[in-house]
């Protein structure tokens, strides 16, 4: 089992100014593994090594599904991660998975004011991923439960 994080489009602190205090208490070091950002943190980092950094693809239209689904398969990848919309999205397309955590602090996006600050778990256990998301509505934390399971693939003779 692997525990990863997918979290994204922050704008701290110019849209921002910081994770809401109820992520922060879930958000404690020891248990994710990995964490996947989409981008926009706004805020200042030192960044020691910057090789680990991989080409990141702009999609436009953003969130459009085909053209998702064309990275994804570009890529071959099972699981896609992807940001800028501010809105969490997790669904199956064509064989895989995209997932949108939405925006962790509820920032505004020019698609949209109305944000619910939302973030994405995925427990990663061989072919099955289960994607829990957690979303601030109304000033409290609802979660849900996806679960996706990839078939394996036999090989031809």
């Amino acid at each position: 089992m692997v525990l990863v994080l997918a979290i994204g489009d922050l704008h701290i602190p110019h849209r921002a100014p910081d994770l809401p205090p109820k992520f922060k208490s879930m958000l404690v070091p020891g248990k994710i593994q990995h964490i996947i950002c989409t981008g926009n943190l706004c805020i200042k980092l030192a960044i020691i090594d910057c090789s680990w950094l991989l080409n990141f693809v702009q999609v436009i239209p953003w969130g459009d599904l085909d053209s998702l689904a064309m990275v994804q398969r570009q890529l071959d990848v099972d699981i896609l991660v992807t940001g800028h919309t501010h809105q969490f999205k997790a669904y199956k397309h064509e064989g895989g998975v995209v997932i949108n955590p939405g925006s962790a602090t509820g920032a505004y996006s020019s698609f949209t004011y109305d944000v619910n600050p939302s973030f994405v778990l995925m427990d990663i256990d061989g072919l099955r991923v289960v994607v829990y998301v957690y979303e601030l509505i109304d000033g409290e934390v609802k979660v849900d439960k996806i679960d996706f399971k990839k078939t394996a693939s036999v090989p031809a003779h």
